[in-house]
């Protein structure tokens, strides 16, 4: 009688995991994705070539990695619409450092300098002088892009000095046939779901977008937690921007131009909740591999890539409608 028990007992918790998975708005965007992968390649001779492959994986892993920052910044109840600016001044600093001759070391390291600087300012108009995360990332959206301009006086740099070949290997070689920023992307997903599951930041992250005035009352500091939510936006952005230079060989003003679209995109479909307190790191890594599809798919099928911007703000307002949806029922029931 008792091992019967224990038998049912696993049974029911095996089914409750099974329907809480299934339950997972992630869950699902992984099927379409792979569902959309299939119909690829029976439909196309291209798409399952090793390079298309590549290229896909490849490109994107940029958005993927700017979408854990993203992830992180809806959990908290905020949003970031600086990420893209953010991506090209990291990319342009980048450019210039190196382009003086200087390593790729020192080039890295002013780029992600830079992008701790915009996520620190972000972060604390938002904490402490209580400015709406949309107003102040906007202005910064035009901030960023315009700090590029004025570095590079608007010309497109090209030349990355002495260690401009390990650049392009890093942004655009591969190590055992993986591209090398989707194996960034493998890291930081791995470090920032580690953080976000079992770390007391990443609790608090939780917390702060569930209910900020319970948080408040439990003694979490939420501004400074919401500065660090910023700036690690931020971080994501200037590490994608130090590998998508070295993937194009080539920085311009323009780079990054209406990827944070893209990049909420990405998270939203992935299942995180735009009123904060929901999201997941493999959601808005398979949401970022879902429209990279859509985008692929497109080119190989010979329709329109003006259809992509349909395509994927329509994605953003199902998935958020779903979430309203299931919300209000959980509410009535």
């Amino acid at each position: 009688m008792a091992a019967s028990g224990i038998e049912g007992a696993i049974e029911q918790q095996t089914h409750t995991r099974l329907g809480r998975m299934l339950g997972q708005q992630a869950f699902w965007v992984f099927i379409a994705a792979v569902l959309a992968c299939l119909a690829l390649t029976a439909l196309t001779d291209t798409f399952a070539t090793p390079q298309n492959l590549f290229n896909v994986t490849r490109n994107f892993a940029f958005v993927g990695i700017m979408a854990l920052g993203m992830t992180v910044v809806i959990i908290s109840g905020g949003i970031d619409l600086s990420v893209g600016s953010v991506l090209c001044l990291s990319a342009m600093v980048l450019a210039i450092t190196m382009n003086a001759g200087h390593p790729l070391w020192l080039g890295c390291a002013a780029a992600l300098a830079a992008s701790l600087v915009v996520g620190t300012i972000n972060g604390v108009l938002i904490a402490y002088v209580r400015i709406p995360s949309f107003v102040v990332t906007l202005g910064m959206l035009s901030v960023g892009r315009g700090t590029a301009m004025v570095l590079s006086q608007n010309k497109m740099i090209f030349q990355f000095g002495p260690d401009e070949k390990l650049l392009f290997w890093l942004g655009g070689g591969s190590t055992f046939g993986i591209a090398n920023p989707v194996i960034v992307l493998a890291l930081l997903a791995v470090v920032t779901a580690l953080m976000l599951k079992w770390t007391r930041w990443g609790c608090h992250v939780f917390a702060i977008g569930s209910n900020e005035k319970a948080a408040v009352l439990t003694g979490i500091g939420v501004r400074r937690l919401k500065v660090s939510v910023f700036i690690f936006s931020s971080l994501m952005a200037g590490i994608a921007g130090i590998l998508e230079a070295g993937w194009l060989g080539g920085v311009t003003t323009n780079l990054g131009q209406s990827m944070e679209l893209g990049v909420i995109a990405a998270t939203v479909i992935g299942g995180a909740n735009l009123m904060g307190g929901a999201g997941t790191v493999f959601g808005s890594v398979v949401g970022a591999a879902l429209i990279e599809v859509i985008r692929n798919s497109l080119i190989l099928l010979g329709i329109s890539t003006f259809w992509q911007g349909i395509f994927v703000g329509s994605f953003i307002v199902i998935a958020v409608a779903f979430d309203r949806i299931r919300a209000n029922r959980d509410t009535d029931g």
